[in-house]
């Protein structure tokens, strides 16, 4: 009998889910991969500097509590998040323009996660999702392994469309808003006052949750703040915040937080003991001792100098460097800047010759939920010096000059 048993055939084990089948690898993680050679100058990856991070601040943060109470910071800890935390975390929000309480708000292992399980609490298979174009990469594998039909809401310069969102909103029917209207990703723009307080309408009028991304909000080098869509008449009921300590302080810690009216945030504290039981307990220790003895305000503005610095070399440079009918946007502030090449460029087609010159960016096209431009290009300005940057746009505009036009 076990002879027979062994010589049977075996049957195929079962296939993956429909979701992993249909969600595709990030291409943003995948070019970090092929540029990961110490000699690429990268403006592919949002990753800020790490010669700019407090090491020293947060490095004493650990070790005091490791020191005074290690059992405690070790330890298994609450769904919601250290309450020391999340009183810090209220308060930076309430200063910012947006009244909060701690009970207003889960840790979450970063604002990716966040999204996830607002996604989660959310949204059922086949509910329509409605999403700036172009859109955060991450978002749209989220919305994907939810089972969402995302839907692109028109963008311009200035942003989303609030005519368009209002249209495309009596038109689908959709369940949720998804936005970063403070220095996008990918695109760099900010959304102005008056959007802003048009889209809280139009999620009022229509009935739609709003999902604000925040992650780049404190990264602002010129001009005034732009309060949160949360703050606008219409949204206070239907708006979950996002925020992240990933840009402000280190993206390693893997800390953010969500903000959202109590049914929701309970809803979504379900779904996290559903996924990790609770964020690491020690680094919110660390993260709220820092923010209890730190000047993380101080800190924020020599990051917010380096980075001003930075961008204006990468803008200042990209008349030489992209050809001739090029267009990029100058950011107020964030990580990213947006550029088009001109008609018949691709710039997807393009980067490999641009790889072999030590040089990388991102190509638009996979940020657009509806049909992509071919020729958007996204530009991140954080990660290097003025220096490298400068030599960085020359390696481009010699890999643009050799490779020539790309007819997409």
């Amino acid at each position: 009998m076990p002879d027979a048993i062994v010589g049977r055939a075996t049957a195929p084990v079962p296939g993956l889910a429909a979701r992993a089948a249909r969600t595709g690898s990030s291409p943003v993680r995948d070019i970090l991969a092929l540029t990961a050679r110490p000699e690429v100058i990268s403006f592919a990856g949002g990753l800020p500097a790490p010669e700019l991070f407090d090491t020293e601040g947060l490095a004493a943060a650990f070790q005091h509590v490791l020191a005074e109470d290690p059992l405690r910071a070790l330890q298994y800890s609450t769904s919601e998040g250290s309450p020391a935390l999340r009183a810090a975390v209220a308060a930076r929000t309430t200063v910012r323009g947006l009244a909060t309480d701690a009970d207003d708000l889960l840790v979450t292992t970063g604002s990716q996660q966040g999204l996830t399980l607002l996604a989660t609490a959310l949204l059922e298979p086949g509910d329509v999702v409605l999403v700036e174009d172009p859109c955060y990469l991450a978002a749209l594998q989220i919305f994907s392994f939810a089972g969402a039909r995302v839907v692109p809401v028109p963008t311009d310069d200035e942003g989303l469309d609030p005519v368009a969102l209002d249209e495309i909103t009596a038109r689908e029917r959709p369940k949720l808003l998804y936005v970063v209207p403070t220095f996008q990703n990918p695109t760099g723009r900010t959304l102005s006052a008056e959007r802003r307080a048009a889209v809280a309408e139009v999620a009022a009028r229509r009935g739609l949750w709003i999902a604000e991304d925040d992650p780049y909000g404190e990264l602002r080098f010129e001009g005034e703040p732009v309060p949160w869509v949360a703050s606008f008449p219409g949204a206070e009921d239907r708006t979950a915040l996002l925020g992240s300590f990933s840009k402000v302080m280190a993206p390693g810690l893997r800390l953010g937080s969500l903000r959202a009216p109590a049914a929701l945030r309970r809803a979504c504290v379900i779904a996290k003991q559903a996924a990790d039981l609770h964020t690491s307990t020690v680094d919110q220790a660390a993260a709220a001792r820092y923010l209890a003895v730190s000047d993380l305000d101080a800190h924020l503005g020599r990051v917010r100098d380096a980075y001003r610095e930075r961008r204006n070399a990468l803008v200042d440079g990209l008349a030489a460097a992209l050809p001739e009918g090029s267009r990029w946007n100058r950011p107020a502030g964030g990580m990213f800047v947006w550029a088009t090449l001109p008609e018949g460029y691709d710039a997807t087609a393009l980067l490999p010759e641009v790889v072999r010159h030590d040089v990388a960016y991102v190509p638009g096209a996979p940020f657009f939920a509806g049909p992509p431009d071919p020729t958007a290009v996204r530009l991140s300005f954080v990660t290097h010096s003025p220096e490298e940057i400068r030599e960085g746009l020359d390696r481009l505009r010699k890999a643009l000059d050799g490779a020539g036009r790309r007819h997409g």
